[in-house]
């Protein structure tokens, strides 16, 4: 018998109480029981989120809620900024061409921080800009934009807006979406929500609320006005994910019981033990200093051992499952997930099985040192 351990960056796994509250008998999305569902999920989310902005949710991937940013925040040939260190804001660009924008990248490594200053500099040449579209949390590389200043800087732009990308922020690291003035914050079930996969939510400032009256973009699905009408009446304009969303309440409860600032500072310990394990057993981390963050951390592997063959020996021989890189990154680095539903002994069996695997490949070590390094973080030493 083999217990796996699931220690990606989404989806994550899921606490027992949410699981069984998903496990529910079906009811109808119509009916005053599924209402009182709606209005928990929101106020939670809003309590999360640390906004008093509306927050809509959906059926759907993270992807969702990024497209219908684009296409409710837009008109056609809008002049829009998008910064990308990693692939989700590449896929942002992707989206905002799709949607015929007049998209400009700034454009960075996977291993650098987006420099707000770049961002202030094109918005003082190009003031005719109608959006900025900023990753927080790149999933991919595991490097945390500084999403606070970069409100700021926004702000003092009237006519444009500030769309984050929080899909593996929102619960594991600071978004103070009110107070940084972030006018779209969107984030995916399956991270810090500690879900299945399969529900997204994003909020809405005033701000964003007037660009999307102006917006001309084709949507049916993701039309926000849709789901604004619909939560007056705490429900959804089509057939919501009923048992996700039952979920969610659950995992929210769970969340403000928690509190965020203790959640925050669970995730900061939790990714430091991982970091401090992974330069103990002499491997390179692959974020930068001033900008890594705690939900994932990714690693870059020795020459002479390919990643992918890293991963598969943790999974399939000692059952912890982490996440490869991707693109030009595959084969060349791990990515260990941290945000969620984890504790403190996730993080040692993990560093146990990676020495393990680490060491039927080759790599020479001290065997153990990882786990004590993690194991002084962990109590606080």
């Amino acid at each position: 018998m083999k217990k796996n351990y699931l220690m990606t960056p989404g989806p994550t796994p899921v606490p027992a109480e949410v699981l069984l509250a998903t496990a529910r008998p079906m009811i109808h999305h119509r009916t005053t029981d599924f209402e009182a569902v709606v209005r928990d999920c929101v106020e939670g989310l809003k309590y999360v989120f640390q906004t008093q902005n509306d927050v809509m949710i959906f059926a759907s991937s993270g992807t969702g809620v990024m497209e219908a940013s684009i296409a409710n925040c837009f008109c056609p040939g809008d002049k829009v900024l998008v910064t990308q260190n990693g692939k989700f804001g590449e896929r942002m660009a992707q989206i905002a061409n799709v949607y015929g924008l007049d998209v400009h990248v700034l454009s960075y490594s996977w291993r650098e921080v987006v420099s707000s200053e770049d961002i202030k500099g094109f918005l003082a040449a190009n003031p005719d800009t109608r959006g900025v579209v900023v990753t927080q949390s790149e999933t991919s590389a595991g490097v945390l934009n500084d999403v606070q200043t970069v409100g700021a800087i926004v702000a003092e732009y009237p006519e444009c807006i500030l769309i984050v990308d929080s899909i593996t922020g929102i619960g594991a690291v600071e978004c103070r979406t009110d107070e940084w003035g972030l006018d779209v914050v969107m984030t995916g079930s399956q991270k810090g929500l500690m879900l299945p996969p399969g529900l997204a939510a994003v909020s809405v400032s005033a701000k964003a609320w007037a660009a999307c009256d102006r917006s001309s973009l084709p949507k049916f699905y993701f039309d926000w006005k849709k789901y604004k009408k619909s939560l007056e009446d705490d429900t959804t304009p089509f057939t919501p994910a009923v048992s996700l969303m039952i979920g969610l309440a659950e995992s929210l409860k769970l969340m403000r019981e928690e509190g965020l600032e203790n959640i925050f500072a669970r995730h900061a310990r939790l990714a430091e033990a991982t970091r401090r394990a992974c330069e103990a057993i002499g491997l390179e981390l692959f974020a930068p200093v001033e900008g890594r963050g705690n939900a994932v951390t990714p690693i870059l592997i020795p020459e002479g051992i390919n990643a992918d063959d890293l991963v598969d020996i943790m999974k399939n021989k000692h059952g912890v499952t982490v996440a490869e890189g991707q693109d030009d990154y595959k084969g060349r680095i791990i990515r260990i997930g941290h945000l969620g539903y984890f504790g403190d002994f996730d993080i040692i069996t993990t560093i146990a099985a990676l020495e393990m695997s680490l060491t039927e490949l080759g790599f020479e070590f001290e065997t153990g040192s990882g786990i004590k390094a993690a194991e002084m973080v962990l109590m606080g030493e």
